[in-house]
Parts: structure tokens; C-alpha cells; sequence
């Protein structure tokens, strides 16, 4: 049934896009032309630049995204994973997405040894890393109890049902929702016959091709803690994914300690280690997200010896003591330009 409604959700949107071009045209401007489409969805902002493409079509990507948000978010009470945290280890059947996503998640726990853990709800809801004024912690007994319930390997999914063998473990997709979204854009964009745009997810960069010039898309890499726009190098790509996790994107600080979003599943509070940032250049989106979260919480040696046994990865590293450390196929520009 999930699937079934999914497809039809889907099925809806095109649909409504067709019929909207059918009546306006959907002329594709000018290559030169850039079309912009703004939203918020995933606590973020959305921003989608495209060249010579239709203003309908660019537009349609926030649909997309208000779709996938109502699958995917563990803060929405009806989306499937919602379902899934509320259904007290009883099966629960999801859409052909939902089932995709969470096995690409189980692939990164067993990658990571456990340091990316689809299964890290059971802490992170304890946080309050968005309008802690009063910067409270959690319960030291309550994060605790959570820890115990932290662990990727009791999420099972078998065709598109998908089982908790731990009926209070919790599922939460932000550590890699927001690539497999991006790269799911980049797919229909690319279906409508655009060459050139840039995705952007709340700073998770994707390409579609290149500038309509001709050359490549400068993407900055920001400068921890600093003011937003403040880049301390850059990268040039063309149709890949450029994705950063670090200390300084969500966080407060009391009694002189950083906490941050990024949660070690063996304890429940912020990763500690010699990482402020982590940048991962990839073709999916979706393997960037994931692994600039794994390679942060993994640490610089950790972190840089896995990137280098991935074929079509790079990544870069930067330090608590603001040293940037490049893998060995990572050229960095100076600035974004």
C-alpha cells in the first residue's frame, strides 16, 4: 500500500507538471538565462540555480523536495519514517525511496563500523542544537538509556518492509537524506533536458554539468566558525557532489565546551576528536553526505585512510588548529571567486 501511494504521489507531480507546460509552453529560456527556486524544507534552505532551463521545471525540484521530506523526516508524524519509530517493532511497509535509502544507510554503518548509525535518533532527539538559549544538556541517565538503543544492525528491510528488532530504537535519515535527495533532483532535472544548474541542500552541492561557459562550478569551503560566506579554499567541479560536516554548522557552547550536532553512537554527545570540518567530493551526493559525517567522526587518520580506499572519492580535512589536509587528488583554489 505505501508503495502503491508513493508511486501515485509521484505520478501526481508529473503529472501536474505536464499539464502546467501544456498550457504555458515550458519554453526553455535562454542557455545564459539563469532560473533560480527557493524553499525550506529539512530545516534547511533549498536553493536551485539552473541555466536555460523552464522556470516550471526548476520550480517543480521544491515539490520534489516537500515529497521526499514527507517520507523521510523523523519530525513529521506521518512520514514512513515516522511509522517505522512509531510502530513499536511491528513491520511497516514503505515506499521503493524509503526502503532504498535506509539500506544505503545500513551500507555505511557496516562501512563505518558502526560510527554512522542510521539509529542515532534515540540521542539526538535529547539535543537541542536550534533555539537552546538556556543551553540545557541532556539527562546524563536519559542519553544513557538512549545509547543502549543505538545500533543500525536491528533495522532490517526485506524487499520494502522494513522491521526494528529493537522496538525502541529509532531511525533518523538527516546524516544522508539530504544527498540522496539532491541526487534524486539532479536525475530529473537532467530528464528534462537540463545541462547546467547547481543544486544546493542547506550547503550539500551538487552539479549538473557545468556553467553554461564551459567551465566548472567553484564551490567554496567555509571557514569554520566564521561568518557565512568566509571561505578558506575552494574546489572546481563539474557534475559531482561537494558535501561538508563539521563542529561549527549546529552548536552551542557552555562553560567554554563546544557541543555539537555530530553524535558519537557509543556515548550519545558531540564527537571529540582533532576535526573541525570535513569536505567530500564524490559523483553521488548521497555517498558525500554519508561519508563527511563517517570521516568526521572517524577523525583525521581514520577518516583520511578510508577516503583513500575509495575509488572516486576526495575529500579534505580541516583541523582544530586550521591546518587543511587534502587527499592526494584534491586540487584547492584559493578562494571561491
Amino acid at each position: 500500500m505505501k508503495k502503491c501511494a508513493a508511486a501515485l504521489r509521484t505520478a501526481l507531480l508529473l503529472f501536474s507538471l505536464f499539464t502546467g507546460c501544456m498550457f504555458t509552453g515550458c519554453t526553455a529560456p535562454p542557455e545564459s538565462e539563469e532560473v533560480r527556486a527557493n524553499g525550506m524544507y529539512f530545516d534547511t534552505v533549498v536553493q536551485i540555480q539552473a541555466w536555460g532551463t523552464p522556470e516550471e521545471t526548476v520550480e517543480h525540484c521544491m515539490e520534489l523536495c516537500e515529497y521526499y521530506e514527507g517520507l523521510f523526516s523523523a519530525t513529521i508524524d506521518t512520514s514512513e519514517i515516522s511509522e517505522i519509530n512509531q510502530a513499536g517493532g511491528q513491520p511497516v511497509e514503505v515506499s521503493d525511496e524509503t526502503a532504498e535509502l535506509i539500506r544505503k544507510g545500513i551500507e555505511y554503518g557496516e562501512l563505518s563500523d558502526g560510527r554512522f548509525d542510521i539509529t542515532i535518533d534515540s540521542a539526538s532527539r535529547l539535543w537541542n542544537f536550534k533555539d537552546n538559549e538556556e543551553k540545557i544538556l541532556p539527562d546524563p541517565e536519559a542519553l544513557k538509556e538512549a545509547v543502549r538503543h543505538i545500533d543500525y544492525r536491528c533495522v532490517h528491510v526485506d524487499g520494502n518492509t522494513v522491521t526494528l528488532s529493537d522496538p525502541q530504537a529509532r531511525i533518523d535519515l538527516g546524516g544522508i537524506a539530504k544527498g540522496y535527495i539532491a541526487d534524486r533532483l539532479k536525475d530529473y532535472l537532467e530528464s528534462e533536458g537540463t545541462e547546467h544548474a547547481l543544486i544546493n541542500l542547506g550547503g550539500n552541492m551538487l552539479a549538473v554539468g557545468n556553467r553554461y561557459d564551459g567551465t566548472d562550478f567553484r564551490i567554496g569551503i567555509q571557514e569554520p566558525f566564521a561568518e557565512t560566506g568566509v571561505t578558506i579554499a575552494a574546489v572546481s567541479v563539474s557534475g559531482r557532489s561537494v558535501v561538508t560536516s563539521g563542529d561549527y554548522e549546529r552548536y552551542f557552547e557552555k562553560d567554554g565546551v563546544i557541543y555539537h550536532h555530530i553524535l558519537d553512537p557509543d556515548t550519545g554527545y558531540p564527537v571529540r576528536n582533532d576535526l573541525d570540518q570535513v569536505t567530500v567530493i564524490s559523483d553521488e551526493s548521497v555517498d558525500g553526505d554519508a561519508l563527511s559525517t563517517t570521516c568526521y567522526a572517524l577523525g583525521l587518520d581514520e577518516g583520511m585512510e578510508l577516503i583513500r580506499n575509495l575509488d572516486g572519492v576526495e575529500a579534505v580535512f580541516v583541523t582544530k588548529d586550521g591546518k587543511i589536509h587534502p587527499s592526494s587528488d584534491v586540487v584547492l583554489l584559493e578562494n571561491a571567486g
